[in-house]
């Protein structure tokens, strides 16, 4: 965690935000965006994915958007990478951080890499080793935690076990994935605390969907049992080709007015992050779900403070 900070906010929007929108961006608004993002005092912001441009049109400029954007002290740039090859790409464009993928969920894993958990994590060790070995730290996503479009309810010993093997297949950090956005606060407490049994609470982030409006309260949740980082995508893009209707990550500026309200120091600044939610809402051309935006909005409309 950046020092000094209360809780560590990583901006996944370019990335997880970016990868399903329908309405395509070009790598200069994308590389514009994330320097915007830059000035607002994130300390992490998740680039794209070096996935093949074929499963994912809309990131199939990673590596122009990795060298495009401005580098700054105390940022860290990361990259989801899926396999060697993608690697390889990651660590020519310069990436500061790599960010695995896995699901604790069989069925979706399957559907979501065309593997089993089994092939997938042999995968995913020499990913790690080789960036290991470059220097590079490891972030590793555990998606579909609270609950599966597929197989319903996630066993909690199931999702531990999987964040106890990443912990010794050498991943840092390991963000927990409410990926269709169906978690309570009580079942993400349930859930933390069990898991903290086998992965320190301190190597453990969150990562909110807002599909059923509780993001905030299960954040609010995960911060009471421990959790200091937190995953946001500004102006609530993105979603989830699993679940219908979903609203995307939680809002970067929404759990920036939360944490702040509660005394409790983010290092990013409220007023810069939400004019980049605006901002990036007027080149999608579509609505964002973000509360802070909608307010920002509505406050533009009478003229008044933006």
């Amino acid at each position: 965690m950046k020092k000094g900070l209360d809780v560590r906010i990583c901006e996944v929007g370019p990335r997880d935000g970016l990868q399903n929108e329908q309405q395509p961006i070009n790598t200069e608004t994308k590389v514009a965006w994330i320097n915007q993002l830059v000035d607002t005092g994130l300390p992490y912001i998740e680039l794209t994915s070096f996935v093949h441009p074929k499963w994912i049109p809309a990131l199939s400029d990673a590596r122009e958007v990795v060298r495009g954007v401005r580098k700054k002290q105390n940022v860290t740039f990361g990259a989801l990478v899926p396999n060697e090859r993608g690697l390889e790409r990651a660590l020519e464009a310069g990436i500061d951080e790599i960010a695995i993928s896995l699901s604790v969920s069989e069925t979706h894993n399957r559907k979501n890499l065309n593997q089993s958990i089994e092939q997938t994590c042999s995968i995913l060790m020499k990913v790690i080793n080789e960036a290991k070995s470059a220097g590079k730290s490891i972030r590793g996503y555990l998606s579909m935690v609270f609950g599966c479009p597929y197989e319903g309810k996630v066993e909690i010993e199931q999702i531990s076990s999987l964040s106890y093997r990443l912990l010794e297949m050498g991943v840092e950090e390991i963000s927990l994935g409410d990926t269709i956005g169906i978690a309570t606060p009580n079942q993400v407490e349930e859930v933390l605390k069990q898991v903290s049994n086998q992965v320190p609470i301190t190597r453990i982030a969150l990562h909110p969907h807002d599909t059923s409006g509780t993001a905030l309260a299960n954040t609010f949740a995960a911060y009471k049992v421990g959790v200091r980082a937190f995953d946001g995508s500004v102006g609530g893009l993105g979603g989830c080709p699993y679940a219908p209707g979903a609203t995307g990550n939680v809002a970067t500026e929404d759990l920036v007015y939360m944490f702040e309200g509660m005394g409790v120091d983010t290092g990013v600044q409220l007023e810069k992050v939400t004019q980049c939610a605006l901002w990036i809402q007027s080149k999608l051309k579509r609505h964002l779900p973000s509360h802070r935006l909608q307010m920002a909005l509505a406050q533009q409309k009478k003229g008044g403070v933006k």
